[in-house]
């Protein structure tokens, strides 16, 4: 087991990519909290013990730092935190209502924020370390037209997260990226109709020459595909792998 007695926080995690993490590192021993906006509670039930539902905006400052301090009083601390919470927004820049902008970079970039700057406190105080995981996307290392808000937070969190491993090292805090590509978790599913919509070609089209078109088989990204790189990174035992990004999309994008 390799997270056993390990406490960790994932955020987003009532479904979709933030639900299989969840999943896989409960299976691998740790206590998990189900942080999200809605379903957090329903998710924990629904998973079963050691898992918790904590229901949090990750925008908001208050809801942050009491749905830690909360997780820290039930489940005896927090070694890992998984930033995961996001939301797509598609839409031509030109159009791009300022509204829907900022939205999009307070869920992923404030949210990232928050809650690292919470578990942070936490780990340093704790004094056993700690690994933080962002949600990146192939979109933190190339851009895709519609998604001006997405490709630019996606960006920021690589920076984030050099910046916390370099800052968090003192402390065994580790901090690394995962950049998936496309999965079809609801996000995904959404967006599949907008840029058939917005691009004028079919939502088979959209699949296969838009989101697939440059793997080197055709296929997505599965959800084990990346839960399996989130519990690489929560379970590595030293500084050694921090302030890292890693890829896991099929070829779609090569470093």
């Amino acid at each position: 087991m390799k997270l056993e007695g390990k406490v960790a926080i994932v955020t987003g995690a009532a479904s979709g990519l933030g639900r299989a993490i969840a999943e896989k590192f409960v299976s691998e021993g740790a206590r998990v909290a189900i942080a999200d906006i809605k379903g957090a509670s329903e998710t924990a039930k629904s998973i079963g013990a050691p898992a918790l539902g904590v229901q949090m905006d990750v925008t908001d400052e208050k809801q942050v730092d009491d749905g830690v301090a909360q997780v820290v009083e039930k489940l005896g601390g927090v070694d890992v935190l998984v930033s995961n919470a996001g939301v797509q927004i598609i839409s031509p820049l030109v159009d791009l209502k300022l509204s829907d902008w900022r939205r999009m970079l307070a869920i992923h970039l404030d949210g990232a924020f928050l809650t690292t700057r919470a578990c942070m406190r936490r780990m340093v105080a704790q004094g056993r370390g700690g690994s933080i995981i962002y949600m990146g996307s192939a979109h933190s290392k190339e851009a895709s037209p519609l998604k001006a808000p997405y490709v630019t937070a996606k960006h920021g969190l690589i920076g984030l997260a050099k910046l916390v491993a370099k800052e968090g090292a003192a402390h065994g805090i580790r901090s690394n990226v995962i950049c998936p590509g496309f999965v079809r978790t609801p996000l995904v599913e959404k967006q599949i109709p907008e840029q058939a919509r917005d691009l004028g070609i079919t939502e088979q089209e959209v699949i296969k020459n838009v989101m697939l078109k440059n793997t080197v088989d055709g296929e997505f990204t599965t959800l084990d595909d990346v839960a399996e790189l989130a519990l690489f990174f929560a379970s590595f035992p030293s500084n050694a792998l921090t302030g890292q990004s890693v890829i896991v999309s099929h070829g779609w994008h090569m470093q």
